[in-house]
């Protein structure tokens, strides 16, 4: 995951900070000292960490933080304001117009950022949201660039527009207009053609697009795995036709994750999204103070609860409490419950984003084709087995671990597990009750 080795790096740096009862000037100066080597290694810009560790040292070494009885906490308490600062304080939302007033996003990027991919992403996401998007199939140059367009389209239940790749993209932009405004879509996205490398004849064409029709929004997408390349280019695409947000994607890679600490600080554009994952709903809003959190230990929260209300909802809630209630949370419902957490991004993700875990996770071996193996455990029962389990008896047991191409000792384990869920969630279900108020949000697990 990005930022990784950063993030321990800080956290070591910090429990030496915690671990001292006073701070002299001297030791403010030297942890910083190790922050910098941190976040160089991990590709922000030389610049950008120079300003940033200027920023930190002028507020950590006043004697208000160095006379305190919790020093060091307050010094972090700096660092993690300041990181919020760098990236940008407030989230940035992609400006819509009101109404059904049209609005035209304009995708830039270099070949190979996930323009494409991200596009449809972000179409898919206005579409939750109750707008009429329109995908625009402006990449005329690089083979199947209409066709991914198109399936990725159909996939987000999007439609595409295309002319194939012997028209001008401007005129394709054009006619994209004309037929959104006829079929009453409210937002236009253009997929331009990307380079290997930023050239004239790219710009040009982005310009000519810019020149000929009223762009309300252009929004840069950059490879995170580019590191300082991906900085250049923002910097050079906002010199060239003026950008007004940015999306990093491949964040989830193993990256130094940098270019997320150093766009906004180079280019004075927010990161609007990160895109997370390969899946077209991997693309996450951009959250200063929660990455600034993950990157320094203390967990994203706020998130993870957003993952599991988009994945769970009220009555499967309500359905679910009245089940435990009963006592009759069965292997169906251990079966949706095992979805949900793969929806959310699995175990692994989900302990990522609780404090404290980040930087433990890598240290535990967590076994996510143990859930595989579960699945195929309780596949391999009749309905009657997953509706009933004390039904199963020993030589039913013994046909379910055959089916499953497993020992019986892990189908007795799940059973085990499974009464033992369900005598906790009976003693639970009076707490959620009295607890549980309309609307409220509760765990699918």
């Amino acid at each position: 995951m990005a930022f990784e080795s950063l993030s321990d790096k800080l956290q070591n740096v910090f429990k030496k900070l915690r671990g001292k009862g006073r701070l002299s000037e001297a030791d403010v100066k030297a942890a910083l000292k190790e922050v910098k080597m941190a976040l160089l290694e991990a590709d922000v810009n030389f610049k950008v960490v120079k300003q940033f560790v200027k920023s930190v040292e002028e507020r950590a070494v006043g004697q208000d933080v160095l006379n305190s009885l919790t020093p060091g906490q307050m010094v972090i308490k700096i660092v993690n304001e300041e990181m919020v600062s760098l990236m940008g304080s407030e989230t940035t939302e992609l400006k819509l117009n009101h109404g059904n007033t049209m609005t035209v996003v304009m995708m830039a990027g270099l070949q190979g950022a996930g323009k494409t991919t991200t596009s449809a992403k972000i179409a898919g996401k206005l579409k939750a949201k109750g707008k009429r998007p329109l995908l625009v199939a402006c990449d005329v140059y690089r083979p199947a660039a209409v066709k991914q367009l198109q399936v990725n389209g159909e996939k987000q239940g999007v439609p595409v527009f295309s002319m194939g790749d012997k028209h001008k993209p401007v005129n394709i932009a054009k006619a994209a207009i004309e037929h959104g405004e006829k079929n009453g879509n409210n937002v236009v996205i253009l997929d331009t053609a990307g380079r290997l490398h930023i050239d004239e004849d790219m710009m040009a064409e982005l310009q000519e697009i810019k020149e000929n029709i009223h762009v309300d929004q252009t929004v840069l997408v950059v490879d995170a795995m580019t590191g300082q390349d991906a900085v250049n280019a923002a910097g050079t695409f906002n010199d060239k036709i003026g950008i007004d947000g940015v999306i990093v994607t491949k964040l989830d890679g193993d990256t130094r994750g940098g270019a997320a600490l150093s766009i906004r600080a180079v280019t004075g554009k927010p990161i609007l999204y990160v895109g997370m994952g390969e899946k077209l709903s991997d693309l996450e809003q951009f959250y200063p103070d929660r990455m600034a959190s993950r990157i320094l230990g203390m967990g994203d929260v706020l998130t993870l609860i957003e993952k599991a209300e988009a994945q769970f909802d009220e009555s499967q809630a309500k359905k679910l409490e009245q089940k435990m209630k009963k006592a009759e949370f069965d292997f169906n419902d251990y079966l949706e419950q095992m979805e949900q957490i793969k929806k959310m991004g699995g175990i692994a993700d989900m302990l990522s984003m609780l404090p404290g875990f980040g930087s433990k996770l890598k240290n535990v071996d967590i076994d996510e084709k143990a859930m595989d193996r579960t699945k195929s455990i309780i596949y391999s029962m009749t309905p009657a087995e997953r509706s009933n389990p004390d039904i199963i008896n020993p030589s039913r047991k013994k046909r379910i671990a055959a089916g499953a191409g497993v020992d019986i000792a892990e189908v007795n384990r799940l059973i085990k597990q499974h009464e033992q869920s369900r005598k906790m969630m009976k003693q639970m279900s009076g707490m959620m009750g009295k607890s549980g108020k309309k609307g409220r949000f509760k765990l699918p697990f």
